[in-house]
């Protein structure tokens, strides 16, 4: 049995996405596909390895599309909503899933990070909690931590002098998870917020102030999908992981990249770094670099660092484009 069998993952994945508008404006960020599958689907998977199977999405924009797909994807498994009516911060929306891990060994990872790490050694540390911290160049950015060896001996959320380069990255595993919820409530209570929002920084901050011994693991493959650009960078760097696609008549598919087996290509250049989705039609075209979403039409096109939303059409010359969700483009 794994050591974490009995413990919850919290994914927070309120976020409205307004930096990845258009596509956000119908599909929400943690359901963007990268590589073969949705950001979701590659956090969820990675924690499944740890034999975790209850998981409490905290949601609120398109919150339902995001547990109908956990629900329909992940069936062997406890999918609990949280709703977060008005976002105030990471800090609340873990708190909000407390219900659902409190006692439990609790898994925290946001719902727009996208990560590959071994967290098995991780799992099997008896201590209060591991953050997972990879090295910065602006830690201005981040919440970062301050250590002694391996043990954490002060957090601090977006130092405005530096501290530390060591960045908290989003994918934690706390065992005593009484005591977080604790420092999480007496915050909400206080009204302590930093930069207007409740900060789960403050709240491990608090708990190494109490005397828990927190840890820092390394997570090298970390991606932050916020922005096209990222996005298109996390995609590279997953089609990576994959075998190379299967060969097809008429087609050159150039590695790494990822076709669905439903997708339909018709004289084009595929690659490299690009990922097609189910039932795309392409055809007459090059494209290399780019995420086209399901059910997309491309025809008679160049295209280079492009997202293309679900069923949209795109029928153009050379162009870099950023076409939301059902969209038609035709440029002559």
């Amino acid at each position: 049995m794994s050591a974490l069998s009995d413990g919850c993952a919290i994914i927070p994945a309120a976020g409205v996405g307004s930096r990845l508008k258009p596509h956000t404006h119908t599909i929400p960020k943690p359901l963007l596909a990268v590589g073969d599958k949705p950001i979701l689907a590659h956090i969820m998977d990675e924690i499944l390895e740890l034999g975790v199977t209850r998981f409490a999405l905290v949601v609120g924009y398109r919150g339902k599309q995001i547990v109908d797909f956990a629900r329909e994807r992940y069936p062997q498994c406890e999918i609990h909503e949280v709703h977060q009516e008005r976002p105030e911060g990471n800090g609340q929306a873990v708190y909000l899933g407390r219900v659902y891990a409190e006692g439990r060994p609790t898994l925290i990872v946001f719902g727009d990070t996208v990560f590959k790490c071994d967290l098995g050694p991780v799992a099997e540390l008896n201590i209060d909690g591991a953050i997972g911290v990879r090295k910065v160049d602006d830690p201005s950015r981040f919440g970062v931590v301050q250590l002694e060896g391996d043990r954490i001996t002060g957090v601090v959320e977006k130092p405005e002098h530096f501290v530390s380069d060591m960045a908290m990255v989003g994918v934690n595993l706390i065992r005593d998870s009484a005591s977080l919820f604790d420092c999480l409530g007496r915050m909400i209570s206080d009204g302590k917020k930093s930069r207007g929002e409740y900060q789960i920084a403050d709240a491990f901050g608090m708990m190494v102030e109490g005397g828990a011994h927190l840890h820092a693991f390394t997570v090298d493959n970390w991606f932050d999908c916020g922005v096209t650009e990222s996005l298109l960078e996390t995609n590279r760097h997953l089609l990576g992981r994959l075998s190379d696609p299967s060969p097809r008549d008429g087609v050159i598919l150039i590695p790494p990249a990822y076709v669905a087996e439903s997708a339909v290509v018709t004289n084009s250049v595929v690659g490299p770094h690009v990922s097609v989705g189910e039932n795309v039609r392409i055809s007459d075209s090059i494209i290399k670099d780019s995420i086209i979403g399901a059910g997309a039409q491309v025809d008679g096109c160049y295209l280079h660092k492009s997202l293309i939303g679900d069923n949209a059409i795109v029928e153009a010359g050379a162009r870099q484009l950023n076409v939301g969700d059902s969209s038609e483009v035709r440029l002559y």
